[in-house]
């Protein structure tokens, strides 16, 4: 047949326009955008994140260490042992 993919298809009246991949700036403005933009992301978001992580922590830790009491044992119940 002759056509590759991309032409199997002719479509009228219909302009696309595409940009090589190898045209294209793969890291542009990593350095200058990046740092301001992760830092602004962080901010926004650490309000909602950090508040329940640190609820479940503070449930965790109180059932642990009420977990660890219970399971002792009771010098009371052992003094008639000798």
């Amino acid at each position: 047949m002759g056509k590759h993919f991309g032409e199997l298809y002719h479509m009228r009246n219909i302009i696309t326009y595409r940009l090589s991949p190898f045209e294209q700036r793969a890291f542009a403005n990593v350095i200058s955008k990046s740092i301001g933009n992760t830092f602004r992301r962080f901010r926004e978001s650490v309000f909602y994140v950090v508040p329940p992580l640190v609820g479940a922590y503070v449930i965790y830790d109180a059932v642990e260490r009420e977990h660890d009491r219970l399971m002792r044992k009771n010098p009371a119940d052992f003094e008639n042992e000798r």
